[in-house]
């Protein structure tokens, strides 16, 4: 008879938010299958458990051959405890070959829930909730990522991204260049531990929180509003009216907190003009004034 397969949520961040399920589980398995097999150990060391199977690891670069060794335990009756460092397995971390490879070989598949920094940013942002999409990373490159935030410009559910902090900065820019330094967001970082900070207001605010001078550590989640129903969405390639709006498109984006330079890219951005147009639109505005 096939074994069972199980997907552990572990704490993000206090190991108090630890299921007693999860501590059974680690000591009962068969196998844990551990994205880093020093921090499951730890894990079960602060939990007062022995891992009573064998610990094998199961991280990205591994995990196709990992999944067809594990389902091969599954079929032989073994219970497979599948884990990552925080948070739920397969959700923007390794695991969903696993749960494929074992559910598609007919080995059951059940799960202990446990603590998401999705849900919990979502939770504590205050933004609307009953509808929301799970973005995870962004594209690394800056084209790849603006294009891909040029595609969500018009999405009206509320966002929800995870970002590494020495991408931060230029993800919220590329964000206020796309969606406007007005869209409400709110960044959460250290969720759970002991430096939890979260950050309100327009995405303009962001980014003048990270532009200013800070060291950034941790891990961040960055929600989103949507786009407003009323309103059109940002951009779409089409240039406004005339330099009068170009240039009080601009002043609108710094008065929410940007540098010259940034409220310049964000409405090149929007608008699809270049940087050409909106200097000289600035400085028309400005009466030739530099």
């Amino acid at each position: 008879m096939p074994g069972v397969l199980i997907v552990c949520g572990v704490p993000i961040g206090d190991v108090r938010d630890a299921s007693p399920r999860l501590a059974e589980v680690l000591a009962t398995a068969d196998v844990v299958a551990a994205e880093d097999t020093r921090r499951v150990r730890r894990l079960a060391h602060a939990l007062g458990v022995t891992i009573g199977g064998r610990v094998i690891s199961c991280y990205d670069a591994v995990e196709g051959a990992r999944a067809a060794a594990l389902t091969e335990r599954l079929l032989a009756g073994q219970t497979v405890a599948l884990i990552t460092d925080a948070g739920m397995p397969a959700v923007s971390d390794p695991g969903y070959r696993v749960v494929a490879a074992a559910a598609g070989a007919g080995a059951a598949v059940t799960v202990v829930p446990g603590p998401s920094a999705v849900t919990a940013a979502l939770a504590v942002s205050g933004l609307p909730s009953d509808r929301f999409t799970f973005e995870g990373f962004l594209p690394r490159r800056g084209g790849p990522r603006q294009a891909r935030l040029r595609e969500l410009s018009g999405e009206r559910r509320t966002m929800v991204f995870l970002e590494a902090p020495h991408r931060l900065a230029a993800t919220l820019d590329d964000l206020v260049a796309c969606f406007g330094a007005e869209r409400p967001a709110v960044l959460c970082r250290e969720l759970t531990k002991t430096w939890e900070e979260i950050v309100r207001g327009g995405l303009g605010r962001l980014v003048a929180w990270a532009h200013d001078g800070r060291v950034i550590r941790g891990e961040f989640t960055l929600v989103v509003a949507g786009l407003p129903a009323e309103a059109a969405p940002p951009g779409g390639g089409q240039a406004p009216a005339d330099a009068v709006d170009l240039a009080a498109e601009v002043a609108k984006e710094e008065a929410a907190g940007l540098s010259r330079a940034q409220a310049r890219r964000a409405v090149m951005a929007r608008f699809g003009v270049s940087r050409a147009e909106v200097y000289a639109a600035v400085q028309a505005a400005r009466g030739g004034r530099g």
